[in-house]
């Protein structure tokens, strides 16, 4: 059996795996990546954060991706019927990067992948992991790639940044349900030659469709816009009998801003659905691994946190590593779990937020405080690690209580 030796093997190709890898030959070691698809494939998560500006930067990937011309963004816009809240990033309370892409993930994913391996990492595409044996830290893995072929990467530390995936988690049993509810999306990419029109071409716009039911509306600058509904799948049980895209093309002409815009537009493809995304890990890390990005846990495309989330970790752990390999020694609980879950967390709030209503009050009030709003626009722009910003830092009980202020003394405003 062939077997190859290197310093860390990543595991996944997407931008938690690219990123990873990016920051970790830059610090000269000798990096492997298997990812058990072809790339370009196709994945959700097409909505940017600011905040994984950063990461990309320190991986050396913002170059490649700014010279793909992918679709500029600048905030996202909330509606609920008439009532209409804006974000614009350059109106952020954190300092940091006021805008990012949005972007068909095949293209900027692989846009990622080719850079690291033009870096000099090796990756192993349409290869699948079947076994890894921990010895310390050492590991062995062995990968079977598309034509059978079985062979081994010994490696001295391994990243799991294999997403949906989940390779550690599964072989080792790691898996544990999310506490969010379930939740389905249906989605597909819509011909948009209105959207000028319409003034919506450089940010994402969020639309309530249902108190526990929204949309998203993501063009890209290709002149085709991501659209996807998002709800319980007892939402979509009321369309069953229709096919996938009868059931899209009637959701979408049931909404008002959605109709004159998409009603009759050609559909790229069959639209998919996607369910069962909340999913966590009983731990994040171990002797000669860790976990990185939707591996860890995902929580929601509300707010697009998937790939900030991603790639924030892999930076934080790829620095990690590198410390490790230098020979000094990593409080993993400190310096990852805890700054990882504090993200997560923050995250978390405001997807429950959303769903329970108590966001809405906040969003769609008809006075919402100047500062208040630059405060939130952080949290919406990734930046979930600023504790100066006191939504981030209180931010379970200030979100609450905010919204329990502007119902007891403004209830018309949040009506």
């Amino acid at each position: 059996m062939q077997t190859q030796e290197v310093d860390v093997l990543v595991i996944g190709a997407g931008p938690s795996g690219s990123v990873a890898a990016g920051i970790i030959k830059k610090a000269g070691y000798n990096v492997h990546m298997v990812e058990k698809e072809k790339f370009p494939r196709f994945v959700i998560g097409e909505s940017l954060l600011p905040r994984c500006m950063e990461a990309l930067e320190e991986a050396d990937l913002l170059d490649a991706v700014k010279a793909q011309g992918f679709q500029e963004k600048f905030g996202a816009k909330f509606l609920r019927k008439d009532d209409v809240c804006d974000f614009n990033f350059d109106e952020q309370f954190t300092e940091g990067f006021s805008w990012t892409w949005q972007v068909p993930r095949g293209d900027f994913d692989k846009t990622l992948a080719d850079e690291v391996q033009r870096k000099g990492v090796t990756v192993h595409f349409e290869t699948t992991v079947t076994d890894i044996k921990f010895d310390g830290t050492n590991s062995t893995t062995t990968i079977v790639d598309k034509e059978g072929n079985v062979s081994e990467i010994k490696a001295k530390f391994i990243v799991d940044s294999s997403g949906y995936g989940r390779v550690i988690p599964r072989l080792f049993n790691l898996d544990k349900p999310s506490n969010l509810p379930p939740r389905k999306s249906l989605f597909a990419h819509v011909n948009d030659p209105k959207r000028d029109v319409h003034n919506e071409p450089n940010r994402i716009m969020i639309l309530v469709h249902q108190p526990q039911t929204w949309i998203w509306v993501i063009p890209f600058s290709t002149g085709v816009t991501s659209v996807g509904f998002v709800g319980s799948p007892e939402f979509f049980d009321e369309h069953k009998d229709k096919t996938p895209e009868a059931q899209l093309r009637y959701l979408i002409n049931s909404e008002p801003h959605l109709k004159e815009r998409f009603g009759n537009e050609t559909f790229m493809f069959e639209p998919k659905t996607l369910e069962g995304w909340s999913i966590t890990t009983e731990q994040f890390f171990g002797d000669g691994f860790v976990l990185t990005g939707n591996v860890t846990e995902f929580l929601d495309p509300m707010f697009s946190s998937g790939v900030t989330l991603a790639t924030a970790s892999s930076q934080l752990a790829a620095n990690l590593v590198i410390k490790q390999l230098q020979g000094n020694k990593v409080n993993w609980d400190q310096e990852f779990v805890k700054p990882t879950m504090q993200g997560v967390d923050v995250f978390r709030t405001y997807v429950m937020g959303w769903y329970d209503g108590t966001l809405h009050d906040i969003f769609f009030t008809k006075d919402i405080n100047p500062e208040i709003k630059k405060q939130i626009c952080s949290v919406l722009a990734g930046y979930v690690w600023d504790t100066d910003n006191p939504f981030v830092k209180k931010h379970d009980r200030v979100v609450k209580s905010l919204s329990e202020f502007l119902r007891m003394n403004n209830p018309s405003a949040v009506a």
